[in-house]
């Protein structure tokens, strides 16, 4: 934000319960009930050709709105991401069980392992103790560290969400997207990518080799300069040339 708020103006939310949001005591942490959230940011704060930045689970959050209000999206940019059930995916149902089972709870809980594991895997380079202080901070209790949990679980629980997110990629196909990938992503692959690709084929794509889950902490500046670029002096460009920074 901090390189483009000089060009665009730049609109950050937390969902409730993470960042510095909280929740209200009945708020379950689900896909759904964020994507509810994110609809109602969006309709009153009154954003309008608006182009969502979206990343992991923020991918079908964001994707899900934007699907019900189409009218309001003049773009999409989109990092390791997805947007349709995953089960019957091992390579996610194993994370899924795992993390969002009793034995992930229990880490979570007692280890912020959702902070202190999958964070500095997610990322190629080290991150400093003040930036793992910043994760760190929104989840300071067991209890505050549900909402990571629920996460996780939802990967596979949340699967008739899912599936109307999918249904609801047909509204934004005609979108110009740009879709920038962390290369060395332990989560979302090159076959997640190129599914994204055919979901939108005014897409532009940029593979960062050599980066991460998080590609905000391994390329931000590398990213920025793509989103810069992608959007050119007139906005979305109709192409632009895949490249590895």
């Amino acid at each position: 934000m901090a390189r483009l708020r000089h060009r665009f103006r730049c609109v950050a939310l937390d969902y409730p319960g993470f960042g510095l949001s909280s929740a209200p005591n009945d708020y379950g942490f689900t896909p759904a009930e964020h994507s509810s959230v994110v609809e109602r940011f969006v309709v009153e704060v009154g954003l309008d050709s608006f182009t969502p930045l979206l990343h992991d689970w923020g991918g079908p959050i964001g994707l899900s709105v934007a699907s019900r209000h189409p009218e309001r999206v003049g773009a999409l940019v989109l990092g390791n991401t997805f947007a349709w059930p995953l089960d019957g995916e091992r390579h996610f149902e194993w994370f899924s069980r795992l993390i969002g089972g009793a034995v992930g709870r229990l880490a979570i809980r007692r280890l912020n392992a959702s902070v202190n594991v999958v964070v500095p895997a997610g990322t190629r380079r080290r991150l400093s103790r003040p930036e793992m202080a910043h994760y760190r901070g929104p989840f300071p209790t067991p209890d505050a560290r549900l909402p990571t949990h629920v996460l996780a679980r939802e990967i596979i629980a949340s699967r008739d969400f899912l599936a109307e997110v999918e249904a609801g990629l047909a509204r934004l196909a005609h979108l110009p997207a740009l879709i920038a990938w962390g290369g060395s992503d332990f989560a979302f692959r090159d076959i997640e990518r190129r599914r994204l690709e055919a979901v939108f084929p005014r897409h532009c794509s940029v593979v960062f080799e050599g980066a991460g889950h998080y590609l905000q902490e391994d390329v931000p500046e590398e990213l920025a300069s793509t989103i810069e670029e992608w959007w050119g002096e007139d906005g979305p460009r109709a192409a632009l040339e895949r490249r590895s920074p």
